[in-house]
């Protein structure tokens, strides 16, 4: 493309514009408190387990809704010490970015800048829940979208039409 004076115009540059990040489900359980707060014998640390699902749908032809779930607990000795369940969320809008590259994008970047916000709010729940503080390690979201894509699990990267 040019100008009219022969110069090219610039291409847009892709954004990513976070509209609001909200908390749409928390649940945390410390279910055999007080027992479950008291210090473990030395050198055994409890089993964590931790699930991490991420979706997508689109709001508007440029906004996407992404929510980052994240499940956990952790357990010693056959005794369920704490679990939780975080359902994060965000509002995108996405600018200028080629339609095969939306869906990576939605499903990649979007969680990775949800990820430290929802990491803040695990940890104070289990810090609260009267535990150290569970740090969760950094997520591979390229590895998660790739098993995703693997399974055939694409998510919808269009508004949905009403009828």
């Amino acid at each position: 493309m040019s100008d009219g004076n022969g110069s090219p115009q610039p291409q847009a540059m892709p954004q990513i514009g976070v509209l609001g990040q909200y908390v749409k489900d928390l649940s945390f359980e410390n279910p055999n408190a007080p027992q479950s707060i008291t210090p473990a014998p030395a050198g055994q640390q409890p089993s964590i387990n931790i699930q991490v699902n991420v979706d997508a749908k689109p709001m508007s032809a440029n906004d996407f809704e992404v929510t980052l779930r994240l499940e956990g607990k952790a357990e010693t000795q056959g005794m369920l010490l704490f679990n939780f369940e975080l359902v994060f969320a965000g509002a995108f809008r996405i600018q200028n970015v080629p339609p095969e590259t939306l869906q990576p994008i939605v499903l990649i970047e979007c969680p990775r800048l949800l990820f430290p916000f929802a990491r803040e709010i695990v940890a104070k729940a289990v810090r609260n829940g009267g535990f150290a503080p569970l740090l969760l390690d950094p997520i591979d979201f390229v590895g998660l979208y790739r098993q995703r894509m693997a399974a055939g699990q694409a998510a919808p990267t269009q508004p949905a039409s009403s009828n």
